[in-house]
């Protein structure tokens, strides 16, 4: 589908070695993740790319592997990093965040979360948010209560793997479920289930008193950012600026907003 596109046919090689390969020996080595295109899904996409190659797609889709190919278009890196964090649209250190042993950001228009400790990225992945009819709430929230798998209150089909609530009155949570490239859970935060495993084990829940009534010491801080704009189309997947950063002037903006 893809014979003419470079980023696409480097990868392989049919019946000899690539000559780029050879050239990239002598030159110096190129900064990573330079820079993203966006271009039609091959059909043999997981034939073409690492399993680590596929995991930073999904990252940068924001969906998950199974439902990878059934996107119309992608977008991909000039080249791909071996850190995941390296391809991140998060800034690597908050100073505003340097106080928090961890804090959690879920950036709505760019469908994306990050965690930092003492201001430092640690991670960062896609998310699905709440579709139009059941926003997810921007604001500050914290972690409170976890469990590795509970059936969902709205819906008694839904098993959500890997729960960590966030908002107790509403039951949202951060959790495991299908990521299909746009905003689509009922207000709770859908993450890859790598993801929702890692958190599960990093977020610090609340504290109660004996009682479990009152809350001695809240959770890790979770900031949502922003609202989804479901009028225009994804902004990863804009020709013009695929993939476009966070700024941490917008970061910071939004922190002070909802108290830091």
């Amino acid at each position: 589908m893809l014979g003419t596109l470079a980023l696409w046919t480097h990868l392989i090689v049919p019946g000899g070695v690539d000559p780029d390969s050879t050239r990239a020996l002598m030159d110096p080595p190129p900064s990573p993740a330079s820079g993203y295109q966006v271009q039609e899904t091959p059909g043999d996409l997981e034939e073409r790319l690492t399993e680590q190659e596929v995991g930073i797609l999904e990252l940068l889709n924001r969906v998950d592997r199974e439902r990878m190919t059934r996107q119309d278009r992608l977008v991909i890196p000039d080249r791909f990093a071996d850190d995941p964090l390296d391809h991140s649209p998060f800034p690597r250190a908050v100073d505003l965040l340097a106080d928090h042993p961890k804090a959690l950001l879920v950036h709505q228009p760019l469908q994306a979360w990050a965690a930092y400790e003492n201001g430092e990225l640690v991670r960062w992945g896609p998310v699905s948010t709440g579709r139009e009819a059941h926003p997810t709430p921007s604001g500050r929230f914290f972690l409170t209560w976890r469990s590795q798998g509970r059936t969902s209150t709205v819906n008694p089909d839904w098993y959500l793997e890997w729960y960590f609530n966030f908002h107790n009155e509403r039951g949202l949570s951060f959790h495991q479920y299908e990521m299909p490239g746009r905003p689509a859970s009922h207000a709770c935060v859908r993450l890859l289930e790598r993801d929702a495993r890692w958190l599960y084990d990093w977020g610090q829940g609340w504290t109660l008193d004996e009682t479990e009534r009152e809350i001695l010491e809240e959770g890790t801080p979770v900031w949502i950012l922003g609202d989804y704009d479901f009028d225009a189309p994804p902004p990863w997947l804009d020709q013009d600026t695929p993939h476009p950063p966070v700024s941490i002037d917008e970061i910071e903006a939004w922190v002070r907003e909802d108290g830091s």
